[in-house]
């Protein structure tokens, strides 16, 4: 009954005109949880599924041209013994993160839910048996930690993600779903056709299951537009069908925030702005041309080594200094971290990870209130450091351990009180003719945060 309830939902939704979204206008639950997004600041992102069997990333199957159906048996032997979803919720929460991204479906196409639509997921297709998801749900609700799920927009195993992207080509697809022959279609320009249309249902069956199965859901990070980049047409909200997609999101839980990495300027009916790999402003990866909203919550995604998903090789771990800083340079921009872990194959969190997220838990004991709900101060960034804002206080996060005074530039602002953050131990200070001279106290800090309030 419920698997036929869900497919007549998506079949209703699917029927709404394109229109639905290009004059989006978002309710106030939704304008109320973009607020709370953007005061959390910081975020877990959980990278995890079939490919961390194998030890190399989760674009595996991609780089390896590895076939879709022996790449499918890797789930007869998946069974993460050790995952423990209590235990991944409490090390989370007391890193100071304040919501979990997991992966509800990689481009690989395997689901860690129970769904309808494919048997292909950690339930039926596995001898572990159980829905994963289902199990965070329950621990995220009850520990107070916002659950939010990626789902990938592309599918390197589907027959009826029709033309193929620009990934995945090598993973033995034939050209034959349903027992007929796809259309010759030019791979340089997308055309939908019926194969393509099957696998937009599919998308919105399983939508809709996360959305309604596993209670409230605090945002569906998309991912994979990118791969019809080449294609004419291929960038189109059209192509995606993001305007129904979003209406539905919108539709079952109007609270639940849209984000979508498409490394491009954001779609109508989109609630966050995501840069992956760089703070907004940066485009050190070449991800990240596209102009920083004024309006939307942004978020950076981050690793804490060089992979996402699981590579036994890369213990190229980030130290916790390195991540606090990013953390609170992330914040000076007004955006959230989104730091990213690849549990391994049994269900455990590296011991490497759990080290940084113990570490930036204890930072964030401290200094938290100089982080959360906080906005990019009204120092632009400068040698020393950066700072954050939270109405007439102001932050200052000072990198350079040598500097002995710091100049900011503040030439407007009436500065009445001047202090260290932790002890309230006044500083003092002069006015200079494009700002204030502020003359810091020795400290063996590799972070110090000093506070003004101004007039």
């Amino acid at each position: 009954m419920m698997k036929l309830f869900l497919l007549l939902f998506a079949a209703f939704m699917a029927a709404i005109p394109l229109k639905a979204q290009e004059n989006y206008q978002p309710t106030q639950e939704n304008l109320q949880s973009r607020k709370e997004f953007a005061d959390a600041k910081f975020g877990i992102f959980i990278h995890w599924g079939l490919y961390s069997m194998l030890g190399d990333g989760e674009w595996i199957m991609h780089n390896e041209n590895i076939n879709y159906k022996e790449y499918e048996r890797l789930a007869g032997a998946f069974y993460p013994s050790k995952f423990n979803a209590k235990e991944w919720v409490k090390a989370i929460k007391e890193s100071g993160a304040k919501y979990l991204c997991i992966t509800s479906r990689h481009h690989d196409g395997f689901s860690l839910f129970k769904t309808e639509a494919t048997t292909y997921n950690s339930v039926d297709a596995t001898p572990f048996k159980r829905d994963i998801l289902a199990e965070l749900a329950q621990e995220c609700h009850k520990q107070g930690i916002r659950l939010h799920f990626y789902y990938s927009h592309l599918d390197w195993g589907r027959e009826d993600y029709y033309p193929v992207g620009r990934t995945g080509r090598g993973t033995g697809r034939k050209g034959v779903f349903d027992g007929k022959k796809l259309p010759a279609i030019d791979s340089a320009i997308f055309q939908t056709n019926w194969a393509y249309e099957n696998y937009l249902k599919f998308m919105d069956t399983q939508l809709t299951e996360l959305l309604t199965n596993y209670g409230k859901i605090g945002a569906i990070w998309f991912d994979g537009v990118w791969d019809r980049d080449h294609q004419e047409n291929g960038l189109k909200a059209e192509t995606w069908n993001l305007a129904n997609q979003y209406s539905l999101i919108h539709k079952l839980q109007p609270g639940c925030l849209i984000g979508n990495n498409h490394h491009m300027d954001p779609y109508p009916g989109e609630d966050i702005q995501i840069f992956e790999r760089d703070i907004p402003g940066q485009n050190l990866y070449g991800y990240s041309e596209q102009a920083i909203s004024q309006i939307l919550p942004l978020e950076t995604c981050q690793t804490m080594n060089r992979s996402w998903g699981y590579r036994i090789t890369d213990t190229t771990y980030k130290s916790a200094d390195f991540l606090i800083k990013y953390l609170i340079q992330t914040s000076a921009k007004g955006a959230n971290l989104l730091l990213n872990i690849g549990p391994r194959p049994d269900g455990t969190l590296p011991e490497e990870a759990l080290c940084r997220l113990k570490s930036i838990g204890e930072w964030l004991k401290q200094y938290g209130e100089t982080i959360y709900g906080t906005t990019a101060g009204i120092v632009a960034e400068q040698p020393w450091g950066v700072s954050t804002k939270k109405g007439k206080r102001n932050f200052l996060h000072i990198f350079d351990t040598e500097a002995t005074e710091i100049f900011v530039p503040v030439k407007e602002t009436k500065i009445y009180e001047c202090k260290e953050y932790l002890s309230g131990s006044k500083l003092k200070f002069k006015k200079e003719k494009d700002g204030i001279t502020i003359l810091l106290h020795p400290s063996d800090n590799s972070i110090r945060t000093i506070e003004f309030s101004y007039k």
